[in-house]
């Protein structure tokens, strides 16, 4: 039915667009590329740079004898909650001049040409109160007009709708009073029996470590089983509008990266979205942006300089213009693969509605600049090509990746977005989407990242990252029998051992080392009577905590990785220990600046990286049906099989 619809659509549009001056030729060729997409030969027109927006609304405007405004007074828009869906579908808005008559101001559509001149030659009055301006003069005029109010939102309406799902309140009173409690004991244990104390905490620290490592194990053995999977057939029907998103704050050297890495995403410019969150007051990269004359699919939204300064507090502002059915997130120095967004698209229409969103592994492409780089990119390999993909399988919660993260848009709006004072948005969301009841799987298409070389640049990011996982640990723990419920038994142990597990060995992996020191001098020295069973447990389990880590660590970070990545990688790995050192003191500095700064965002910042020459995307064996309409009509043969990627 779509297709019928549309073809009918592009032979009215046809017919009325040469009123306006377009080409014969042009016009056939924008049919051609509509009846392959499924859209209107409107988008595809505003897409191809051969009429921009206000050439062409303004001969529309000609063509029907009303006035063209190429901009908007906001300051004559009364705002309301309906007019949001102008962000979306930007099609009618009223001025209220002071000293006149409202005016309605219309983006007309070709295909309704007819109908609006039959109108006004029947009601000639209303060309007094009628003027046509563009689709983007509108969203220009209803993001300034509602900007404060929409900020305001995007600041406070989880904590206004679901308070227990924010961070903004950083620690309940139970909670105060329950950390209290346990410092108090802590600290009275020390006191008062230290020579008891202190080998039960050892027990119980080494036994929590223990449980993280089989958790890593199990990955490993997933790792080794791990099968190829075959990709998702793309749906024969026309594809979907794909939104964009992308939260930008001094990033004005990697721009025209970004921009680049973003025009060669595989996706109709007519059907893309791509909005740029940039803060209001950040001149420099507005400026660089507005340099580059970016592509009509690409929109800039200024988000106002009001509440947390954070990532996902910009994303929750962009995400009222969202227009896609999909929206995947990148960063700005992201380099997605060109075939990402189809390949999201085919798994989202082959799985479950409960799919909520799909997670790109991100591969860190600058490991051989330093030893910092080079054990982060082992790192991430373990992470998004290991522990993620076998949680997805086991249908588990995924604490997702801050990046490259695909969402059914209508579902990601019904949970409330993104915490914007939560400094780890990510893995916050993929556990609420699975308390809610949604599920999360990963993709093969990979996002290229580059990787903190330096120490104090790393130690900021991770810094932020772990006061992120302790803001998530401790909103699931607010009511722990209720996110039991919501989340399952499996899944909540999984989490205390992912997210509660992780925190703990970071933290406390000094003092593992500390007791495994101790241990061992005591065993090399030599004593009359055998040692305890306790202490050479103890040993033998410490032993294997640290040494089992580090092996663990590396293996499943390399077996991940590719041979090229394993070449770079050299023999850095022995710099493993000074790498979780180096996590401990940021998990450290994490809790202290949860109680001093919570909402910092220890910005992280980046550099544009030579373009590695990349083959154009290889068309799959799976063709959409629009394609193959197209190559009916043209009567043009099948482009060669070639082997995908």
């Amino acid at each position: 039915m779509r297709a019928r619809a549309t073809a009918r659509s592009v032979a009215v549009e046809l017919e009325h667009m040469g009123r306006i001056g377009v080409s014969h030729s042009l016009r056939i060729r924008l049919a051609r590329m509509a009846l392959c997409n499924g859209t209107g030969l409107e988008q595809e027109l505003l897409v191809s740079g051969e009429m921009d927006e206000d050439e062409y609304y303004a001969a529309f405007a000609a063509a029907l004898g009303l006035p063209y405004l190429p901009s908007l007074p906001h300051e004559q828009i009364f705002y309301s909650d309906k007019l949001e869906i102008q962000l979306q579908t930007p099609r009618m808005v009223r001025l209220y001049p002071p000293a006149s008559p409202p005016v309605t101001v219309l983006v007309p559509e070709a295909c309704r040409l007819a109908e609006l001149e039959d109108q006004l030659r029947r009601f000639p009055s209303l060309r007094q109160s009628m003027a046509i301006t563009s689709p983007g003069a509108l969203r220009r005029a209803v993001w300034k007009i509602g900007s404060l109010r929409r900020a305001e939102e995007a600041s406070n309406s989880l904590f206004n709708h679901a308070p227990a799902y924010s961070a903004r309140q950083v620690v309940t009173g139970p909670q105060g009073f329950w950390a209290g409690m346990a410092l108090s004991s802590l600290a009275g244990g020390l006191v008062i029996s230290a020579s008891v104390f202190l080998p039960l905490l050892h027990v119980v620290l080494s036994t929590a470590y223990l449980s993280m490592l089989a958790l890593r194990a199990a990955t490993l053995v997933h790792q080794s089983r791990r099968r190829t999977q075959r990709p998702d057939p793309l749906p024969h029907a026309p594809l979907p509008v794909y939104t964009v998103l992308v939260a930008m704050y001094r990033e004005k050297s990697v721009v025209p990266q970004l921009v680049d890495a973003l025009k060669r995403l595989d996706w109709p410019p007519s059907l893309l979205d791509v909005k740029l969150a940039c803060e209001a007051d950040d001149d420099e990269t507005l400026e660089a942006l507005e340099k580059l004359s970016l592509p009509p699919w690409f929109e800039i939204v200024r988000v106002p300089a009001i509440g947390p300064r954070t990532k996902p507090k910009a994303l929750n502002y962009a995400l009222a213009g969202a227009r896609g059915t999909f929206l995947v997130i990148y960063d700005a120095e992201d380099r997605p693969h060109p075939g990402q967004l189809k390949e999201a698209y085919a798994r989202f229409s082959n799985c479950p509605d409960e799919i909520a969103c799909l997670q790109a592994p991100l591969i860190i492409a600058n490991g051989e600049e330093s030893w910092i780089s080079s054990l982060f990119a082992l790192e991430y390999a373990a992470l998004f090509r290991g522990l993620l993909p076998m949680l997805a399988r086991l249908h588990m919660p995924l604490p997702l990746g801050g990046t490259s993260n695909h969402f059914r848009t209508d579902i990601l709006r019904r949970i409330g977005g993104w915490d914007p004072y939560n400094v780890t948005e990510d893995a916050d969301l993929g556990l609420r989407l699975y308390r809610a009841g949604y599920r999360c799987q990963t993709l093969r298409c990979q996002t290229l990242e580059d990787a903190p070389i330096s120490a104090r640049i790393w130690i900021g990011q991770r810094s932020r990252w772990f006061k992120g996982w302790l803001q998530t640990w401790l909103i699931m723990m607010r009511h722990p029998l209720r996110t039991c419920r919501d989340m399952g038994l499996r899944a909540f142990f999984m989490f205390q051992l992912m997210i509660g597990g992780m925190l703990l060995s970071s933290l406390f992996h000094p003092a593992i080392l500390i007791f495994f020191a101790t241990n061992l001098c005591v065993m090399l020295q030599p004593a009359s009577t055998p040692l305890p069973w306790r202490d050479v447990i103890m040993f033998w389990v410490d032993m294997t905590n640290i040494l089992g880590s580090y092996a663990i660590f590396m293996t499943l970070g390399r077996g991940a990785m590719t041979g090229h990545e394993r070449k770079k990688l050299g023999l850095r790995y022995f710099a493993i220990p000074f790498y979780w050192l180096m996590t401990s003191y940021s998990a450290w500095k994490a809790a202290l600046e949860l109680r001093t700064k919570p909402f910092f965002w220890n910005k992280t910042p980046h550099r544009a990286r030579p373009r590695p020459p990349i083959a154009e995307p290889l068309r799959t064996a799976q063709a959409t049906g629009a394609e193959e309409r197209l190559r009916l009509l043209l009567q043009e043969p099948p482009p060669e099989k070639t082997e995908a990627i």
